[in-house]
């Protein structure tokens, strides 16, 4: 974060001083997390849902935080901000725990925060990144293909909400070239919101699926909130669209900023050719651009992937990358972020695949086509074991009833579905594919570790893929044990 004293931040959020000076100046980030906070740092007071972050603000500073960014008087230094009116607290993600609009106020100050520091980084070029899914892996990849050309912010994990989003923003600086950040929406308007915090001169759309589909009510609805960011991109701008994906090629109406599009498509201007996948299901492709073609063999699991890479290829390319280098570098780009596509194997040979981070329809079909490719040909059985995909709303019933059926079409051997309100996947199984023990309902975790204990053997693959509220990464972390396994 650059240096700002409390009386800059709080004629940058139109807060007050309160206990201060006004001359503390801030030379660390910001924290909203106390036992986070850093020497020199600004502490985010936000409530929760078991604890108000204003009862933290005292021990903050002790522990080394300059003030508090507070939406009322604490017993430390601080910056003040006014209140949200409640006809305005909509346009802001709902804090769990924010019963007196604390938390909404705060967050739209952070807002202002972030912005007064962007404006501050003239240097600075904001690459925005949205979709149903694929979001945080689609970053990681960008930000490895733009750190050796320079200094590169990005989240860690999935911060793309109205707290993480300003939070990843304020880690810039001086030095900063590149700032990385993916955006998500529950409504409409709130990626919007998030672009005004960090205006994006490239702005990236990957799919229009399935995901928060019980708050948006159609996959319409959802393309509106996603096309929010190409509609927030500069004439001098450029949009990447997923040229595959007609919800998403359609946006290229709506936005002032170059389009360049991307996917498998003959009219996309970075598109994959000679796609394939290897015994780990590690896709090799042709990148093919208007400067030229180059072997990419991507050391990631899934060909889902492909779409990602070349998303990554394009915002590389736009920003001065070379095509050689582009292709170098993705041929060695890490997996970053945690429960997306984790591949470990126990010791006893069995490979665990923790992809149990987030699922809705699109990212569980990945995930099943990934895993019959990493068993296609091989002794050992395939095992899906499938959890709850959350906020689908009335498609619910409709989007299990197909993960089901693809599980037996894919010839998945073994499907462990848990928890139940999932049922409608094994029922569905079962009636695909006449199944009797190769569909399994359990209730929970524990009774899915103890059922794999039993029955797995060497050579097996299992994927555990839920909404993360289900913590099926609990079952991968049980047969992988506490330290973990081989990639």
């Amino acid at each position: 974060m650059i240096r700002l004293s409390l009386a800059d931040i709080a004629n940058a959020v139109g807060g007050r001083l309160h206990r201060a000076q006004g001359s503390e100046v801030v030379t660390a980030g910001v924290e909203f997390d106390s036992r986070k906070i850093q020497p020199g740092g600004l502490f985010v007071a936000v409530p929760g849902e078991r604890v108000d972050g204003h009862d933290f603000a005292a021990p903050a500073v002790r522990a080394g935080a300059v003030g508090v960014l507070a939406a009322k008087e604490v017993d430390a230094p601080a910056v003040v901000v006014p209140p949200v009116p409640v006809a305005e607290r909509s346009s802001v993600m709902a804090l769990a725990g924010d019963t007196d609009g604390s938390g909404a106020a705060v967050l739209a100050a952070l807002a202002k925060l972030a912005r007064h520091v962007v404006d501050r980084l003239p240097q600075l070029t904001v690459v925005g990144v949205t979709g149903s899914s694929g979001k945080t892996s689609t970053k990681d990849l960008i930000k490895q293909l733009l750190e050796p050309v320079g200094p590169t912010v990005a989240p860690p994990g999935s911060f793309n909400n109205e707290l993480g989003h300003p939070w990843t923003v304020l880690r810039a600086d001086t030095g900063t070239r590149h700032l990385v950040l993916e955006l998500s929406a529950r409504g409409t308007g709130h990626i919007a919101n998030l672009c005004q915090a960090a205006p994006p001169r490239i702005g990236a759309v990957l799919n229009v699926g399935h995901a928060h589909l019980g708050e948006f009510g159609s996959q319409e609805a959802v393309a509106e909130a996603k096309g929010e960011l190409v509609e927030a991109l500069p004439e001098d701008g450029v949009a990447i669209l997923n040229a595959d994906d007609p919800l998403v090629a359609a946006m290229a109406e709506r936005t002032r900023a170059r389009v360049v599009f991307v996917g498998e498509n003959p009219k996309a201007h970075v598109r994959a050719e000679n796609i394939e996948v290897d015994e780990q299901a590690r896709p090799r492709f042709t990148l093919v651009t208007e400067q030229g073609e180059a072997p990419v063999a991507l050391p990631l699991h899934g060909e889902h992937q492909v779409g990602n890479a070349l998303v990554a290829a394009a915002v590389a390319l736009q920003l001065g990358v070379p095509l050689e280098q582009v292709a170098e570098r993705l041929n060695a780009v890490q997996r970053l972020s945690a429960r997306r596509m984790e591949v470990a194997r126990t010791p006893d040979g069995i490979t665990v695949v923790n992809d149990a981070y987030n699922a809705n329809p699109e990212s569980v079909r990945a995930a099943l086509k990934t895993l019959a490719a990493m068993t296609r040909g091989r002794p050992g059985r395939a095992w899906a074991v499938l959890g709850p995909m959350a906020e689908l709303g009335q498609a619910e019933a409709e989007a299990y009833d197909e993960i089901g059926r693809l599980a037996v079409r894919l010839n998945i051997e073994r499907l462990v579905v848990v928890g139940e309100q999932a049922r409608v996947m094994h029922q569905a199984a079962s009636l695909e594919g006449s199944w009797g023990e190769e569909s399994t309902l359990v209730p929970d975790v524990d009774a899915a570790v103890a059922l794999l204990r039993a029955e797995l053997r060497p050579g097996d693959v299992v994927l555990a893929k839920a909404s993360n509220s289900a913590g099926l990464w609990r079952v991968a972390e049980a047969l992988l044990g506490e330290g973990g396994g081989a990639a």
